[in-house]
């Protein structure tokens, strides 16, 4: 099966050179992802309300790739003040808490300053927990 890349229509994509997820066999590399809700283009304040947002994200990324959330193997968080890392917690637990991928946290500065935490996610179709 050839590669396959997959869009979610921010412009960032097209502007930027990437795609939202590349497929490659069962295998799926989501992009790092932020809180924009990437159909109006907008982002919350709201540190929590982007996590959210991520997890949205991902999951139409999943989706369109033919994998769900259950697939994810590893996931990689991003936040430019590392101190707001716990205040995530519960919102990582309410969609990978029973997934329990691979995790990874890195605290570094966003492209944007309104961005508050990227997510990016490596998972496996027919992996799911």
């Amino acid at each position: 099966m050839p590669r396959q890349l997959k869009s979610s229509g921010s412009t960032f994509e097209q502007e930027i050179g990437y795609s939202r997820a590349v497929v490659d066999g069962d295998w799926i590399f989501v992009s790092g992802t932020t809180g924009f809700d990437y159909g109006r283009m907008t982002i919350s304040d709201d540190l929590l309300e982007q996590a959210e947002q991520c997890f949205k994200n991902i999951q139409a990324a999943l989706g369109e790739a033919g994998a769900s959330m259950g697939d994810i193997v590893r996931v990689t968080y991003v936040l430019p003040h590392a101190a707001d890392f716990p205040k995530c917690w519960p919102i990582f637990r309410k969609h990978l808490g029973q997934i329990r991928p691979a995790a990874m946290m890195i605290s570094a500065g966003l492209s944007d300053p309104r961005m508050r935490i990227e997510i990016q996610v490596t998972a496996r179709r027919g992996s799911g927990a």
